[in-house]
This record gives C-alpha cells, structure tokens and sequence, in this order.
C-alpha cells in the first residue's frame, strides 16, 4: 500500500498528478499549469518530488494487481 503520511494535498490529487506525469510525457511546469487550470495551485518542484517519490511505488502496487492473461490457451 502507498503511504501518503505526511502529504500537504489529497491523495487522488498526487495520483492524478504522478499518472498524468508518466502516461503523456509533460514538462513539470506544463503539469503546474494544467493542475491550475483544475484548481490545484501546485510548484512544479514539488510535482518533480511526488514523480521521484510515488511512481516506481504506484508502478510496483499495479504489477501486484495485474492479472496473468492467456492462461490456459496453450497447453503445451
């Protein structure tokens, strides 16, 4: 589980954030300004803190929760 102990902002607004981050390849002051646009005034150097910290962990909770496809198409 991901602990967000400590955290200034929600929980789904640092998900939104590091998830938007890595799947459309923005630069952290593109990132500012898309959250501000949304009503979450966040630095950008703070962003680049939540992407070091929370990604390699929310990419290790996904692989846990991935399930095995094709499993039992090809018996040997």
């Amino acid at each position: 589980m991901i602990s967000f102990k400590g955290s200034h902002y929600p929980n789904d607004v640092i998900l939104y954030a590091v998830f938007f981050y890595v799947r459309y390849a923005v630069s952290y002051r593109d990132l500012e300004e898309i959250l501000a646009d949304r009503g979450v005034h966040v630095d950008h150097a703070t962003l680049n803190r939540w992407v070091v910290k929370y990604a390699s962990q929310i990419a290790s909770e996904a692989q846990k929760r991935k399930t095995r496809t094709g499993r039992d198409l090809y018996q040997g």
